[in-house]
Formats: structure tokens, C-alpha cells, sequence
């Protein structure tokens, strides 16, 4: 039960299109990914299906696409079940086949083929499966036939299994039999197993049973989900396995699906079966119709393993083809071959070291020169490694084991082994994803493409961890521009550790984020966010935001203008990245007049973070803003809108969090400047930010209700400074009243100013700087305001006559001036917000409204005032509006440190009086409606109804019992009989004649006593209870609340005219002649908002970012002095300590056994040569130097020589034997050739088992061709003509046109000061490589074929001339695949130049270059190792740049 071999995972491009207008708007956003509802609260499970949804989907799609295979044909067998029955040659007994299968007619027939007698038919197996008394966790599982598509699978997996597309792809291979494992190395392969699976999104592929490497897997998956890592996501652990193998599988056939399957692991009674794994998350089962056979699983996961690596993952705007990596874990045969057809596919290799075996072989002769590992070698490894097996293995076996270990090994960029301890090898998770980006680099990309595609992985695996060891090396500088694509690729998928590892690596902000960027990242925001959901509804960005941050601010993404063209309006295309980034790239890619980039870059990716509610994310691009104060104030704002209408509980507490921490973010940067310097800090609050909308911090901070910060002590001072005005604020208050009442006060000392020229001036300016400070101001007002309301109670009390007094007269004129200024107040529009916002702004105030009612009840009053008829009614509702008056002196005593609150707290109070009163209301009219009914008898009076239900019932609460409830004081004298007496309630119930009541007076008393005991002591306490709550919550943020507050009546003040009413009057005349009649627009006061020049600007913003620098490093250095985080630091510096010296220990013993193994060699060849020289000094004087040993070269310790790899790669580059002629699988054929080994390549060496394989495209049968010659390099394993066209020598041409790679001025392009060839390549649609324009060549002609199918036929004279002028660099034997012992191919390479870019001869080249075939493609090809070329051409195109000492 080997697992399959692996395939390559290729790369392939495909493109985007993308406007290329310029956008400089944020607009409308296109083509938003819309969910399935329109509906925002079903956003989260919109993509969700119920599971009865999905159990009917599976019950009716599978059976319709996934079949199974049952044999319909039985056969008897020769051989026996293990019960001792009969069985089919499927292996199946008569009872396990179908009734049509076992009819008499049916044994008639031929010998059992699996191809007329297996058919397919529905599968009746799928579902989900339970492990019964093992496992909770529910996996999924399904029956399919072994001919099942791996699209169909692939479907499955993905889409009704709802399983994510991976980021990588692990196929586990290895020993199908339990094997030990030393217990270090069975906790550090099963830690990074699951680790690399868990942090890149992999899918894990096994055998799926109890044994072996897949036991091994499944207790890894097991050892996770027991750990406290387990809720970051479920590792994926797929286990292919064989139908007909499973053990207990009759539990799993379900025809309408199993929901779940109970399976039942019985290893003991398991005999030649297996049990599946139940730590496996997925099962696919494979079925052939036979029972017991191994292996039918490996077709079906080669292809199913080839079809996934080659579908293509996109995630946040990055497309990768989805790699695949073979891991290795101890083996026999069949592991061999696996990993020698992951290797000759590309596929790169994890090999384990010390897990047995296979493994083990490979591991130890990983680091030797291909010369030396030798068929003597291979021998005795086996021999140590397979002591049970060993005497299985023929001669033949051991050479064909040889040679795949050779290939495998030759290989090294695909080949990974893991040896724990050694080499600075900690983790496999580390070594699976170094091999992948080995592998990667050996692939032939050219320049910058290969380090893009490692970059891509490492993001797509989010592996910072590789990306900063692997990646950002001093190998490879990086470019900003080269960054751009993977930054919005890591902003999409939200890695944040990415985004920060690009900012490191020079990558600016400012010249990443274009419209167009902005665009890209607005169209792929999170589908699950609730901006997402608004976007859909309002369509623009700079709408909703507007709508989040509050009417204060300004758009921040303004409209185009008209004579502008439309950006980012709706039909902008769908955006898709490759896997090379190069649609992505074409964003940055475009010269400066083409790219806008935004006012504020930063602030445009805070939002977009923000806005997502992407913690880490927002923080890393906070800490890059520059007016941070503002940006932290903002995004405080829009968290708590969002999480207003967030309906997700825990989504919105994280909001709630987040918004707090922003606060105290800019509390502590604020804090910095405060401390530094108090005026520029309070020039930070005023000053107006064109990046925030033209909005300040402290208009930021007002609208967010951030309290904490507009309580902050600096903001406190700041606004205490306003409040005074000019005035210094150590001024007594009695001295300011004094002033105000006595003014020539002002020109003594008596008040002092800030101010030193007022301090010294004694005249008009004095004064006027007195009266204009809002204390002063308010004060006035206030005195104003309590003569207005005594001469109202006067009027009200003393003299209301019928026509009005002066002193009435004097009210209204009075109230007119109080609606001049809510008028005022209201059309009041600085900011130019429009009457509609203001409106809205003035009426969202409370006083504001209690304002508005007042007058509007006055003015009612005042019409029924002026009517004879309604006099007395006109004083009753001017009385009403009184106390309307009296309760807004409320809102002036807020100022008040000590009322203030308490005003505070009666506010929220009344809101707990409200839901008070709803539950009274309940026990008040049950009560009252129940003693009504037993007491009277069909009253009629309405007033007399309300009074017995309601208002005798309330009054009841506060002790003013009904005399009559309990017929003790009944008395006929003060009721009516017959309800006739308006002046006197019905009498209740009596006796007419004994004048007694005969209602129940005991259901009464009770009634009441329950009455009482739920209104009294309940519900009173309740109320207490909620007051005492209340009370508690606010005290505690009081002071807080108070000082929040205290703006908005500084403000108000602050931009109030300085004359009382009814003298306001006069400063609202002078207010309409500027406005109305000289146009003068209302300015906002500049003590509230500032507009700074640039260069101050500037300056402040630079000592802002300053200061935030040293916020965020106090912020770190108190984080690192937190108790918990020492403990921490302290711990993981401990494990790391005891990981280096286990490292050490084991370093240290596996040098010590090289040491003494290179020792015991050493002392061997001394014995050898020491009995040589005795036996030659007996044999005569001189010996003869035949039987001369030969000394070994001492073997340095592993790890010891650092010059081994290079010494290994002068030796593979030095074997003069040919690989590519010797690869097993010939091209094109099914045909295997005969392993050679290396040291049996030449003809000279014996090799008497040699037996090849005889093969001829055209004819096969040997005994009519006498083949003549010999591969003049040696065996191929491979007799007779192949796919060559002749025996013997079959000669090409290959023509190197080449000329210099040229920049834009015409300059040869250098690196390395070499100058830069480019070279004239072909490619063929189904060839993955390029190749040189050569090749075979007619009879009698001079042009290869290949040649003549891209150049027009009127040019090949002119070409032959030229390649007749041309150098040969080359000609002699070509090592290609297509060789065998009796045909090859040789080759002559000439070079054809062109030096000058004007040369006639190139231009008329270039101009007739065309393909007449199709399929066929033409290009100039820079020269440099890494271009995707065929190995032989390459080494054709090094001399050639040799021969020009260009730059390869």
C-alpha cells in the first residue's frame, strides 16, 4: 500500500484586465462581491447552508456523478476466503455479489476479467462517519470508483465538503507497516507536520489507515486537536485508501448517505485488512470491484495529487499554482518509487532522516558525489537498513536501486533531507518549506520572476518566519516598486506580519497607494464586514464614511468635477492577480502622469483596515500616520458607529475594545505633547486636518463621545482657557461679577488679563475684552435670565390684566429677543453644512428642544391671552410654560462642578422613572378596575371612573386609604345612591334597608393588602434599587460626563453675542446688516478651530510624530516590564537554552560516531598497507605496485568542511557519463530502459546482466534489423533505433543568433560590468521549455526544420550565408533523452552575431521573423542562467557567451 508518486506543480499565467483610467475620487466602488441575501443581518451566513440543505445536495448529487464498481460476473477461484468459502477471482463471495452475478448462466464464460466483468453503478457509501468510542469529530467519506475524474473529486472536496482550496499540498508517504521512530524525532516530525499544515492552509494526503506513516500522521492531527492550538483552525488530513482493503466497511454503506456512519476500528480481527485512521478528517475510498488488493488507491491519488497542484489558489489578490511536496518517512520498494517519480516531476522531497529503511538509504548517501555512491554501496546500506528483506534482493534489483538513488540524488534542489539536530535543523515544518522554495529556485524563471514566485508562496503560506531567513537575505535587494503587489496582496488577506516585513524593507506608503490601489482593495473587501454591507446599499465610500464619522467633517473622497471624467463608477472590470503579479504590477508599473496618488495614504489604508475591524493590521498603519492624533480620535468614531449597527454581540464588543484602545492611544500620544509643550499640544486640538475632512481632534473627539479624552487634563485647561476669554482663569469669580455689575471697576487692577498690553491698557479694549469672555457672557445670562423669570412669575402672580401691563409688554419683548437667538443659533452655519444639517444638528439637543416647546407653548398662551373670551385659559397655559422656563435653568447650572453632575444624574434618572412607571401603570389599573367593579355597580360618570380606577388607586400607594374598602366607615351621607350627585362618588354595594355594604370586604382587604405589598415594598424598592444603580454608574464617571459636557456649553457661550436679552437684540441687528446686507460669511471662532499655514503645519505634525515615536516605545517598554511578560520572555528563553543544548548534545554524539567511523577506516587502510609492504619486502628486494592498496582521502566529519558542496558540485559537473540518455521512462513511450548505473556506463566495464530492452518508433521486431555501432558514451539501457530517425549518428545544427540587449538611449545594458546578450529562442504550445531555433536537417539542406517554421522562406538564403560566416562553438555528442546504444544524436553549434543594433542583416531578420506554425512562438531572450532552456541548449549558449565574455 505504497502511496503514489507525485507530480509537478507547474505555474500557469493567466491575465486581468483593469481600467486604465485615472482615478482620483473614491466614489462609487464597483462589482462588490455581493452575498447571496440582500439582507445585512444574514451577511455572516450567507455562504452557510443548513445541514439538512447539505445532506440532501450530497444524497442527490453524488449518487447522479460518483459511482462505484460491483462485480457482476462470478468466477470461481482457486483460492479460499480466510473463513474458508468460496470466492470470486474479484474476491468476493457468492453472497456478497448481486443476484445477477450468481445465476447459473452467469458461470458460463471465459476466464474473470475486470474489464467485462466489473461494472460500474451508483455508490452507496458517502456521507459523514463517526469513529464509535474513539472520537467525537464527524469526518466525511465517500465510495468512488478508481476511473472517478479527479475534477469530479476535486468538486467534491471543495465545494460540498466545504473544504478551503489549499495553499499547499503535503503527500505523506512511507511505510505501510507500524515502524519505531526514536521518540525525540517522532515529537519534532509530528509538531512540524501539523505546524506547516496549520499555518499554511495545507491539505495533509495519506493512505488513510491505522498503520504505518499514516498512524504516524493521524496521531500528529490527534496530538493538535488535544492542544491548546486547537481552535486556530482543523488541519485537513485526507487519507486515500483502497475500498476493498478496509476492514469493517460494511458500516459504512449507506444508499442515501450516512449521517453520520458509525465506523468501528477492530484491529485485532482485522487480519490482512486495515482499519481506517480516526484522527482523519476526509476519507476517499477507492473502488475496483475486488476485495483484499492493495495499491488500486495509487492511480487515482497520482492523478487526483497532479490535478491539484495544477489548479490555481487565489487569496487577496495573489493567484499561485498550488505547490506540492513529498514528505518521506522510512519505506520500502514502492517508497523508492515514489519518490523517484516525484523527483523526475519536479516535485521536491522531504526525506526524514532516522525513521528506517528507505529514508534512512537515501539520507546517507544525500551528501555524496554521484561518483561515489556505487552499486557496492547501495549493497551494503541495504544490507544494515532491509536485514529481513536483504536476501530478496537480486543482483538486478540492487542495479535498478542504484541508478533511481543516483537520479534522486543527482537532483539535489528537489531534494531535502531532515536531520534533527544537525545542519541547523530544528523543525520539519521549516525544512518542508525551505524545500519548496529550493525547489522553486532551481525552476527556470528569469531575474526578479523566480524571487517574486518564492514571495508569493511565503505569503501565501504566511510564513514571515521563511520569508525573513529565506527571502529578505543580502542575496536579494528588494525594490519599494517590486513590493507593491505582495502589500495588497497581504493587506487583502489580512497578514499583518507581512505588511510589517514590507515596511521594514523600504517599502513607502505614499508610493503604494494610488486610486487605483484604493479601488483594488475597496473591491475586495471582506464579504462578512458591516461596511461591506453599507457599501451595498449606499454604493460610496466617502458617503458611508461621512455617515460614520459624522456631519463635522467634511467628504473625505469629494465628487469629481464635472468637466472630470467618471472614476470609479460602476463598470470598472473584474480584477484577478496571476501568478506572477503581473496584471497586478501594471498598477505600479505606469509612468508619474498616469498614477494619482491619494492626499493621505496612510489615512486611506487606516480606514480601510478600520473599517474591516482588522486589529493588528490598523495598528502597524497607525503607528506609520502622521496627524495620529486625529486618525486614532477617527477611527475611535467610526468603530463605535459600526458597532452600533453590528448585530453580532461579539463582534461589536470587539469594536467597543478597539474604539477604547484608540482612545487611549490618543490620550497617550496627547499626553506626550502635553508634557513637552502645552501650547503646541493645544494647537494639536484646533487645528484643522484637511486629511480628516477639515475637522479638528477636538471636534473628532466630541463626536465619538470619547470622554476619557476630552477629560483629559490638557483638554481641560485648553477649555478653561476659552471659557475665561481673555481673563486670566485665577481670577476670582466674585471679582468678575463685581465688574460686571459695577463696569468703571475695570479700570483699576481689580481683574488682571493674559494679555500684557490689555494688563496695561485702562480703556475702551479692556472692556471690551471683558465682555466678550463667555464667563462674562454666561453670567450676564444668567442674571438676565432669572430677571426674566422673576418679572414672568410677577406678571403670572400679581399683575395679569386684562389688557397687557408695560411689564407684560416688557416679557414679550423679552421673549422675542430669546427666538432671535435660537434663530440665530440655528441658521448659525460656519462650516457652510446647509440648512438641512444645522436644522438636524440644532434639534439632535435636548435643550434645545425643551427651548422650542416653551415658546411654542408661549406663543399659544399669549393668543389665548389676547382673546376676552379665553383670558383665564390663556393664564393657565402661560403658567404651564413658566415651568417649562424654570427647567432650563438646568442647563446652566451644568458648568457647575458641583450641580453639574447631579443634573447628570436626575437626567438619566428620569429615563428609569419612565420604564418605572410601565410597571406601576399595570398594578395601578388591575387593582383599580378590580375595585371598581366589586364596589359600584354600573357607574356612568367618566370622571368619577378615572377617579375610583386610577387616580384613588395611585394615591392608595402613598397611603390614602378609601374609607369604604373595608365597610367600616360607611357612611350613606357621603356617597350618591344612585350616582346622581356630581359632587359625590356612587355609593357601593348595600343593603337598602339595613343601609350596610354586602360587597366582600375580606376579598377587598386582601386585594388591597396584595396591592400594597407589590406597589409599596416591591416596586418602590425597585425604583430605589434602579436609582441606587444609576446613581453608582454615573458617580463613578461623573467627572468625566460633567467635563464632556462642559464643551458644548463653553462652545455655545463661546460664539454667543456678549449683550443679554432683551439687549441681545441690538448685536442681532448688527448680525443681519453683515449677513444679509453686506454678505459677510460667519466665521468660525479660531480658539476652536484653527487653520495653520503650511510650514507651521508642518513643524507641529513633525513633533507630533515624534512624540508618538516615544508614546510607542514607553508603550513596549511597559509592555516588556509587565509580570506576565517577563514570565513569558523568561520561559521561551528557556526552551530555547534546553533546544540548544539537546542540538548540542546530539551534534556533538553524531560527530563523535563520524569521528570514530572515519578513525576505524583510517586504522583499517593502515593494517592493509602494512601487511602489503610485508608481504612485498618477503617476496623480494623491490614489490611489485600491483597489489598496492589505495589510501582512501580521510572523510571529514559532517558539518565540519565547508567547502563540501562545492567539492560535490565539481564532481557532478566532472562526470563525463550521459544522464539524460539513460532516464528510465524513454520520451514519448511506455517503454522502461535497463538501469545503468554509473559505473556501468562505459562499455569497457563488465556488466553481465545487461540485457536491454529492443525499441524502434517504426519497427519493433529486432530480428529484422541488424543494428550497427555503439553509443559512443556508454550504455542507455535501451537497444535499437528509438524515436531517432537512423542508427548511429543522427546530426543536427543548432544556429545561436545573438545580439546585445540594448536600453532605451541605445546603450548596451552591463551586470556584473559583463555586457548582456539576448538570444533568438523558439517555443512549441505543448513544450514547457525554449529551445534554440535548431535541429535535425533534410537531405541536401542546410536549415534545420525548426528554423525554417519561424523564418518566411525568402530569408533562408540570406540566413545560410549567414550562418556559413558563423563561429562554431561546438560540435560533438548531445546527451538527449531520445538516445539509445545504437542511435544518437550529435550536434554542430554556430554562432551567428549581431554586434551593431543598425546591422541590415538583423533588421531584415527581425522582419521576417513570423511562425508559420501556429503552436509555434519566436522571441528575443536575455541570456542568463535562469532561463526556462533546455539543458543542452544551455550549455551551448554558456560558451557562447564565453566566446563574447558577456554576462551569463
Amino acid at each position: 500500500m505504497e502511496p503514489s508518486a507525485l507530480t509537478k506543480a507547474g505555474s500557469k499565467e493567466e491575465g486581468f484586465g483593469v481600467q486604465s483610467r485615472r482615478v482620483a475620487d473614491l466614489g462609487l466602488v464597483p462589482h462588490l462581491r455581493r452575498s447571496n441575501s440582500s439582507l445585512c443581518r444574514n451577511r455572516r451566513s450567507q455562504y452557510l447552508f443548513s445541514s439538512c440543505e447539505k445532506q440532501e445536495n450530497l444524497s442527490s448529487w453524488i449518487p447522479e456523478n460518483i459511482k462505484k464498481k460491483e462485480c457482476v460476473y462470478f468466477v470461481e477461484s482457486s483460492k479460499l476466503s480466510d473463513a474458508g468459502k468460496v470466492v470470486c477471482e474479484c474476491g468476493y463471495t457468492r453472497e456478497q455479489h448481486l443476484e445477477e452475478a450468481i445465476k447459473p448462466q452467469a458461470f458460463q464464460g471465459n476466464e474473470w476479467d475486470p474489464k467485462k466483468h466489473v461494472q460500474e453503478m451508483p455508490t452507496d457509501a458517502f456521507g459523514d462517519i463517526v469513529f464509535t468510542g474513539l472520537s467525537q469529530k464527524v469526518g466525511k467519506y465517500v465510495r468512488l470508483s478508481q476511473d472517478t475524474p479527479s475534477s469530479v473529486t476535486y468538486q467534491l472536496m471543495t465545494q460540498h465538503w466545504g473544504l478551503d482550496v489549499p495553499n499547499l499540498l503535503i503527500s505523506v508517504t512511507g511505510g505501510a507497516k507500524d515502524f519505531n521512530m526514536k521518540p525525540r524525532l517522532k515529537s519534532v516530525f509530528r509538531r512540524g507536520l501539523v505546524k506547516v499544515a496549520q499555518t499554511t492552509g495545507a491539505w495533509i494526503i495519506t493512505g488513510g489507515s491505522h498503520t504505518g506513516v499514516m498512524k504516524q500522521v493521524g496521531e500528529a492531527v490527534r496530538d493538535f486537536s488535544l492542544s491548546s492550538s486547537y481552535n486556530e483552525g482543523e488541519v485537513v488530513t485526507i487519507g486515500i485508501a483502497t475500498w476493498g482493503t478496509v476492514h469493517n466497511r460494511e458500516g459504512l454503506i449507506h444508499p442515501t448517505g450516512g449521517f453520520p456512519a458509525e465506523y468501528i476500528v477492530d484491529e485485532e480481527g482485522q487480519g490482512h485488512l486495515t482499519c481506517l485512521d480516526s484522527n482523519h478528517s476526509h476519507f476517499i475510498l477507492v473502488d475496483d470491484g475486488t476485495h483484499g488488493r492493495y495499491g488500486v488507491e495509487i492511480p487515482l491519488r497520482s492523478k487526483l495529487e497532479k490535478f491539484i497542484s495544477e489548479q490555481t489558489k487565489e487569496r487577496g489578490g495573489v493567484a499561485i499554482k498550488i505547490p506540492i511536496v513529498c514528505v518521506v518517512l522510512e519505506g520500502g520498494p514502492g517508497t523508492l518509487d515514489t519518490i523517484y517519480n516525484a523527483i523526475t516531476h519536479g516535485t521536491p522531497c522531504v526525506v526524514v532522516e532516522g525513521s528506517g529503511r528507505v529514508a534512512d538509504v537515501i539520507a546517507q548517501v544525500a551528501s555524496l558525489p554521484i561518483s561515489e555512491i556505487t552499486i557496492a554501496l547501495i549493497q551494503q546500506k541495504l544490507a544494515v537498513l532491509f536485514q529481513e528483506m536483504f536476501e530478496t534482493f537480486t543482483e538486478g534489483r540492487t542495479v535498478e536501486w542504484t541508478k533511481k538513488i543516483q537520479d534522486i540524488v543527482r537532483r539535489r534542489q528537489l531534494l531535502t533531507i531532515f536531520r534533527e539536530g544537525k545542519d541547523g535543523q530544528q523543525d520539519v515544518d521549516v525544512a518542508i518549506l525551505q524545500a519548496l522554495l529550493k525547489a522553486s529556485r532551481s525552476h527556470d524563471h528569469f531575474g526578479h520572476e523566480n524571487w517574486d514566485h518564492q514571495l508569493k508562496l511565503a505569503v501565501a503560506w504566511n510564513r514571515v518566519d521563511i520569508a525573513r531567513s529565506e527571502i529578505f537575505t543580502d542575496e536579494r535587494q528588494w525594490k519599494p516598486s517590486e513590493l507593491c503587489p505582495m502589500m495588497t496582496a497581504a493587506l487583502i488577506s489580512n497578514k499583518p506580519e507581512f505588511v510589517k516585513l514590507f515596511l521594514e524593507n523600504g517599502l513607502r506608503l505614499k508610493e503604494f497607494v494610488t486610486w487605483d490601489t484604493l479601488l483594488y482593495l475597496y473591491k475586495n473587501l471582506d464579504p462578512s464586514c458591516l461596511f461591506h454591507c453599507k457599501l451595498q446599499k449606499m454604493h460610496h465610500v466617502a458617503q458611508v464614511l461621512r455617515e460614520l464619522l459624522g456631519d463635522s467633517t467634511q467628504p473625505l473622497y469629494p465628487r469629481p468635477r464635472s468637466s472630470d471624467r467618471p472614476r470609479l463608477l460602476l463598470p470598472v472590470p473584474h480584477i484577478k492577480l496571476n501568478v506572477q503579479g503581473v496584471s497586478l504590477r501594471s498598477l505600479y508599473k505606469r509612468s508619474s502622469g498616469h498614477v494619482t496618488f491619494t492626499m493621505d495614504p496612510v489615512r486611506d489604508l487606516l480606514i480601510w483596515a478600520i473599517v474591516q475591524n482588522r486589529r493588528e493590521l490598523a495598528e502597524i498603519i497607525w503607528a506609520q500616520s502622521q496627524d495620529c492624533i486625529a486618525a486614532a480620535l477617527a477611527c475611535s468614531k467610526i468603530l463605535k458607529e459600526l458597532s452600533k449597527e453590528e448585530e453580532d454581540t461579539d463582534s461589536s464588543e470587539e469594536m467597543l475594545a478597539l474604539a477604547d484602545q484608540y482612545e487611549h492611544r490618543a490620550i497617550g500620544v496627547f499626553t506626550e505633547c502635553y508634557r513637552k509643550d502645552e501650547e503646541r499640544a493645544q494647537k494639536l486640538l484646533i487645528r484643522v486636518s484637511e486629511a480628516w475632512g477639515k475637522t479638528t481632534c477636538l471636534q473628532l473627539a466630541l463626536e465619538a463621545k470619547d470622554m476619557k479624552f476630552v477629560s483629559h487634563g490638557g483638554i481641560q485647561a485648553f477649555l478653561t482657557k476659552v471659557w475665561w476669554g481673555q481673563l486670566c482663569v485665577d481670577n476670582g469669580l466674585w471679582r468678575v461679577i463685581l465688574c460686571m455689575l459695577v463696569f468703571p471697576l475695570l479700570s483699576t487692577s481689580l481683574v488682571s488679563f493674559r494679555d500684557r498690553r490689555l494688563q496695561a491698557a485702562r480703556g475702551l479694549a479692556r472692556v471690551r475684552a471683558f465682555f466678550n469672555a463667555p464667563v462674562v457672557i454666561f453670567h450676564l445670562n444668567i442674571l438676565s435670565y432669572f430677571s426674566f423669570l422673576c418679572l414672568f412669575a410677577y406678571v403670572l402672580m400679581v399683575d395679569f390684566q386684562p389688557s397687557p401691563s408695560w411689564c407684560e409688554q416688557l416679557i414679550y419683548l423679552w421673549l422675542f429677543s430669546l427666538v432671535c437667538e435660537e434663530l440665530r443659533q440655528l441658521l448659525y452655519d460656519p462650516d457652510e453644512c446647509g440648512l438641512m444639517k444645522m436644522a438636524l444638528l440644532y434639534f439632535s439637543d435636548f435643550w434645545n428642544k425643551l427651548d422650542i416647546a416653551a415658546i411654542l407653548l408661549f406663543v399659544a398662551g399669549l393668543t389665548c391671552r389676547l382673546i376676552p373670551a379665553l383670558l383665564y385659559p390663556g393664564r393657565i397655559v402661560l403658567s404651564l410654560d413658566f415651568i417649562m422656563f424654570c427647567l432650563r435653568l438646568m442647563h446652566i447650572f451644568t458648568i457647575s462642578k458641583t450641580l453639574g453632575p447631579k443634573i447628570i444624574i436626575v437626567k438619566r434618572m428620569m429615563k428609569d422613572v419612565f420604564f418605572f412607571l410601565f410597571l406601576l401603570a399595570v398594578w395601578v389599573v388591575s387593582f383599580g378596575v378590580a375595585k371598581q367593579a366589586i364596589l359600584i355597580h354600573n357607574e356612568s360618570r367618566v370622571d368619577w371612573i378615572f377617579r375610583g380606577v386610577v387616580y384613588q388607586s395611585y394615591l392608595t400607594i402613598f397611603g390614602q386609604i378609601p374609607t369604604y374598602i373595608d365597610g367600616v366607615n360607611f357612611n350613606l351621607d357621603q356617597c350618591s345612591p344612585n350616582g346622581t350627585d356630581p359632587y359625590k362618588p356612587k355609593c357601593p354595594e348595600s343593603d337598602a334597608t339595613r343601609h350596610q355594604p354586602i360587597f366582600p370586604e375580606w376579598l377587598t382587604v386582601i386585594l388591597l393588602c396584595l396591592y400594597l405589598l407589590f406597589t409599596n415594598i416591591l416596586l418602590l424598592n425597585l425604583l430605589i434599587a434602579m436609582f441606587n444603580y444609576t446613581f453608582q454608574q454615573v458617580q463613578e464617571h461623573t467627572d468625566q460626563i460633567w467635563k464632556f459636557q462642559r464643551h458644548g456649553l463653553i462652545e455655545e457661550y463661546q460664539g454667543r453675542p456678549p449683550a443679554p436679552p432683551p439687549f441681545i437684540l441690538l448685536s442681532h441687528l448688527h448680525l443681519f446688516i453683515k449677513r444679509v446686507i453686506l454678505k459677510i460669511p460667519a466665521k468660525r471662532h479660531k480658539q476652536l478651530k484653527n487653520k495653520l499655514e503650511k510650514n507651521e503645519e508642518a513643524a507641529l505634525l513633525s513633533w507630533e510624530i515624534y512624540l508618538k515615536e516615544n508614546y510607542l516605545q514607553n508603550q513596549q517598554y511597559q509592555q516588556k516590564q509587565r509580570p506576565e511578560q517577563k514570565i513569558q520572555d523568561i520561559s521561551s528563553r528557556v526552551d530555547t537554552m534546553v533546544d540548544l543544548l539537546e542540538m548540542d548534545r546530539l551534534k556533538g554524539s553524531g560527530s563523535m560516531e563520524q569521528r570514530l567511523a572515519s578513525l576505524e577506516e583510517q586504522m583499517a587502510q593502515t593494517t592493509r598497507a602494512l601487511h602489503w609492504i610485508v608481504k612485498t619486502l618477503r617476496g623480494g628486494r623491490f614489490g611489485s605496485e600491483e597489489g598496492a592498496p589505495t589510501l582512501v582521502p580521510q572523510k571529514v566529519p559532517e558539518g565540519q568542511d565547508p567547502e563540501l558542496d562545492s567539492r560535490q558540485k565539481a564532481e557532478d559537473l566532472g562526470d563525463t557519463h550521459h544522464v539524460n540518455a539513460r532516464h528510465l521512462l524513454y520520451p514519448n513511450s511506455p517503454i522502461m530502459r535497463f538501469p545503468v548505473p554509473n559505473e556501468k556506463v562505459p562499455w569497457e566495464t563488465e556488466f553481465l546482466i545487461y540485457d536491454p530492452p529492443f525499441y524502434s518508433v517504426e519497427r519493433k521486431d529486432k530480428d529484422l534489423v541488424d543494428p550497427v555501432g555503439k553509443n559512443p558514451m556508454g550504455r542507455t539501457g535501451l537497444r535499437g533505433r528509438g524515436g531517432l530517425s537512423c542508427f548511429g549518428p543522427n546530426h543536427t545544427l543548432q544556429p545561436v543568433v545573438t545580439r546585445w540587449r540594448r536600453n532605451q538611449d541605445g546603450a548596451i545594458c552591463r551586470r556584473s560590468i559583463k555586457k548582456v546578450l539576448e538570444v533568438l529562442v523558439v517555443k512549441h504550445a505543448l513544450s514547457e521549455h525554449w529551445a534554440l531555433p535548431g535541429g535535425s536537417q533534410e537531405p541536401g539542406k542546410m536549415l534545420p526544420r525548426k528554423l525554417k517554421q519561424v523564418l518566411q522562406r525568402e530569408f533562408w538564403l540570406s540566413f545560410e550565408s549567414l550562418l556559413m560566416q558563423g563561429v562554431e562553438v561546438y560540435k560533438g555528442y548531445v546527451d538527449d533523452p531520445r538516445n539509445t546504444d545504437n542511435a544518437w544524436i550529435e550536434t554542430v553549434a554556430v554562432s551567428v552575431h549581431f554586434p551593431d543594433q543598425s546591422d541590415v542583416e538583423l533588421k531584415r531578420l527581425n522582419s521576417h521573423l513570423q511562425a508559420c506554425d501556429p503552436a509555434m512562438s519566436i522571441r528575443w531572450q536575455v541570456v542568463d542562467k535562469r532561463i526556462p532552456l533546455c539543458a543542452n541548449h544551455k550549455a551551448i549558449l554558456q560558451k557562447v557567451a564565453a566566446l563574447f565574455g558577456a554576462y551569463y
